[in-house]
């Protein structure tokens, strides 16, 4: 075999192998990979507002960003009552689709003053259960209806 040949070959060995084929000289065997598709279910409404309460996708529940909404108004008491507030809405909202707080792998949260940084840390780290999901924390200059904190979360089982 001339040494072009030689290297042809073993670059289209290179080339299969790194495209995920296996080579055998013994057997001439196809194997099917089947990969399971799981479109996106919306959940819940917004009520008046244009978004999904959450969307599962697999097993992954990404749900919408909560506001200290009680009974339709946001709740009194400063940033520690809003976040209170927050947690037990995404805590109800876990619930009604079969999650947990433990469930819980990622958090992105809005401040509208990064001074409440502190005292919303204390509130988190009381609902919140360890281990702790992975958590990303801005500042913002204002959020929906006058609300100091919105918390959105992701959790998979």
């Amino acid at each position: 075999m001339s040494k072009l040949s030689t290297c042809l070959s073993t670059l289209a060995l290179a080339t299969m192998c790194s495209l995920g084929f296996v080579h055998s000289a013994n057997a001439n065997t196809t194997t099917a990979v089947s990969v399971a598709k799981s479109g996106p279910t919306f959940l819940g409404d917004g009520g008046t507002y244009p978004f999904s309460e959450a969307v599962r996708v697999g097993n992954t529940l990404y749900m919408s960003g909560q506001i200290g909404f009680k009974d339709g108004k946001l709740v009194k008491g400063g940033i520690k009552a809003e976040t209170k507030q927050v947690l037990d809405n995404i805590h109800s909202t876990l619930l009604k689709y079969g999650y947990r707080r433990s469930d819980i792998v990622k958090c992105m949260v809005m401040l509208t003053d990064m001074d409440d940084f502190d005292d919303f840390n204390k509130v988190y780290k009381a609902e919140m259960i360890k281990p702790y999901p992975v958590r990303s924390a801005f500042g913002v200059s204002e959020l929906a209806a006058g609300a100091s904190v919105e918390i959105e979360c992701m959790a998979a089982k």
